[in-house]
């Protein structure tokens, strides 16, 4: 049997699937960015996992899809966790780009990523092309759940919400200065901590106007930086990935009109259209091998 997961820093959703591609089981982790999670983190959020030890001795293959794991070191680092943690199944660890574009299309198209952290890429309808190295959440991530946590707890304290506003944010969350820095500075997931204030954004009952603004601006930023780069932008379809993008589709929409891009599918959850992805293609390869 393979396992596939798809890891983020906030959570990690985990499918068991047999030689048939029907859906054995199920389970969700913590996050796991190597990136930011040093590797004993890392090592106690996947054995803390009662779904995954369960069914240890009928694990084949894992494939590993994942934010953080774009570069060499934090790649490696994980893959030996799992490793050490499967016993004798193959490991492959892939970058999240990879997963996303699996889910959101068969043909060639810009993917991009909208969740705790952001990041886009070029699919051709085989392998994935970046045009933009992603530097993570302190210096990118632009319209991620990171970027708008930021942007709130910023704007609360420059005063620049009206006194409503401030009065419910400040009700919801712990915007006490020391606990803040606290988390920010001290804390081992920074990106997963600010990214939980842009909850408020999206649960809001309504959109009003600083939202609308406060939304609009992230994703203009997202799309100038991390969209315009590929000379493809204009000829192919933009597909979107995440929580965020989900919903912000119709500001994804209003932002790209201003230039003239086609927007494709907006998936709240990659893990579904990845399944399909291996029963349709890899599944059905190691079947025949």
């Amino acid at each position: 049997m393979i396992i596939i997961a798809d890891g983020g820093s906030t959570k990690c959703d985990w499918i068991l699937l047999n030689d048939k591609g029907e859906v054995i089981m199920k389970t969700r982790t913590k996050g796991l960015n190597p990136a930011v999670f040093k590797p004993h983190v890392l090592k106690e959020r996947i054995e803390d996992s009662e779904d995954l030890k369960a069914n240890l001795d009928k694990i084949e293959r894992v494939d590993f899809y994942g934010a953080g794991c774009g570069t060499p070191s934090p790649r490696q680092n994980l893959k030996n966790i799992l490793q050490d943690f499967f016993g004798s199944a193959e490991v492959n660890v892939e970058e999240d780009m990879m997963a996303a574009a699996y889910a959101a299309t068969t043909d060639p198209g810009i993917v991009c990523i909208l969740g705790t952290g952001s990041n886009s890429c070029y699919f051709d309808g085989k392998n994935v092309h970046m045009e933009v190295e992603s530097l993570g959440y302190v210096l990118m991530d632009e319209a991620s759940g990171n970027y708008f946590g930021k942007r709130l707890i910023r704007d609360y304290y420059y005063k620049f919400m009206g006194d409503d506003m401030s009065r419910e944010f400040s009700r919801r969350y712990d915007l006490n200065a020391d606990s803040i820095k606290h988390n920010v500075y001290k804390e081992e997931n920074p990106n997963t901590y600010l990214a939980s204030f842009a909850e408020f954004i999206f649960t809001a009952e309504e959109r009003n106007g600083y939202f609308y603004k406060l939304i609009y601006e992230g994703m203009e930023k997202f799309i100038e930086r991390r969209v315009m780069c590929y000379r493809e932008a204009q000829s192919v379809p933009i597909h979107f990935i995440g929580s965020i993008a989900f919903f912000s589709e119709d500001i994804i929409r209003d932002v790209a009109k201003r230039y003239h891009l086609e927007i494709g599918n907006i998936i709240r959850r990659p893990i579904d259209g990845l399944i399909e992805h291996y029963r349709n293609n890899v599944i059905p390869d190691l079947t025949n091998y």
